[in-house]
């Protein structure tokens, strides 16, 4: 059975690091739910640990000109 795990809280609190550690513990993946990493272009401003990380799905959906809501991301 397939279970959800999920890492939230406040800007700069480590959820990437112990989401990251968790990941490599269970053998899961990352996906970010963040409304601003769904933009491309926009690591710094949004937090994107891209040197670190392998794949996070969630980063880099939309341009920054598109709408993006979360109906487009339940899709």
């Amino acid at each position: 059975m397939n279970k959800l795990l999920v890492v939230c809280g406040p800007t700069a609190t480590g959820k990437t690091d112990l989401a990251l550690k968790l990941a490599k513990l269970l053998d899961g993946v990352l996906v970010s739910a963040d409304s601003r990493q769904v933009y491309k272009h926009m690591d710094i401003g949004t937090g994107k640990d891209l040197e670190r990380v392998g794949r996070i799905y969630g980063y880099d959906i939309a341009l920054p000109r598109q709408e993006y809501s979360v109906a487009h991301y339940l899709e």
